[in-house]
């Protein structure tokens, strides 16, 4: 199986990303361009969390609901969550009813806000775990040494389903490792916007 494939418009993309159409744009706009924003960094492992056992294309069908429920992944807002709020997520048929991702959800914004007051930002800490061959080769893999690590440390700081192939999920989104294939079209353009990028102090 070829790692590309010839989009309509002619350029090569990485295979997955022509496997429904929902993900050509995702690929092409979003999965691998590094981010900043606290708010993003968190929705992101938020919903990686939550794909655990599911695929993404469910995940990404709810993203606008997700984001609805969880007031925007504001995570000072879902922080104040209680019982209440959790009890009326599970009947909210727009994102995915799993009592244990919910409050994981809550929970893990609340280690945030701690984070954030730890290490000055959610970016600040995550772009720690950025790759740091930023010309390596992409290889199949759901893991790495930097996932393994960063899972390892959030889970003692009180986080839930944080687990390596989910942080590395998220370092793939975030753009903290460059794994688009060779040859496809964005892994030049994500090359060149992780050059340009200045990880947050």
């Amino acid at each position: 199986m070829t790692a590309t494939y010839l989009a309509p418009d002619g350029d090569l993309r990485c295979t997955w990303a022509g496997s429904v159409a929902e993900f050509l744009a995702y690929h092409d706009t979003e999965w691998g361009f590094p981010v900043a924003d606290d708010r993003r960094l968190f929705e992101k492992i938020s919903l990686e969390g939550f794909q655990s056992g599911l695929s993404w294309r469910t995940i990404l069908a709810k993203r606008e609901n997700f984001r609805a429920a969880f007031r925007g992944f504001d995570f000072e807002l879902v922080a104040s969550f209680t019982e209440r709020d959790v009890e009326r997520l599970l009947q909210d048929a727009g994102i995915v009813r799993h009592r244990g991702k919910i409050e994981a959800v809550v929970n893990n914004a609340r280690r945030a806000v701690e984070l954030v007051a730890q290490e000055g930002s959610i970016a600040a800490y995550a772009w720690r775990f950025e790759d740091p061959e930023p010309d390596r080769v992409p290889e199949f893999r759901a893991t790495s040494a930097a996932s393994v690590a960063m899972s390892r440390d959030l889970k003692k700081r009180g986080w839930r389903f944080v687990g390596p192939t989910t942080a590395y999920a998220f370092m793939q989104a975030m753009g903290l490792v460059n794994d688009h294939e060779t040859g496809c079209v964005v892994r030049e353009q994500v090359a060149g916007a992780r050059a340009a990028f200045e990880p947050p102090a």
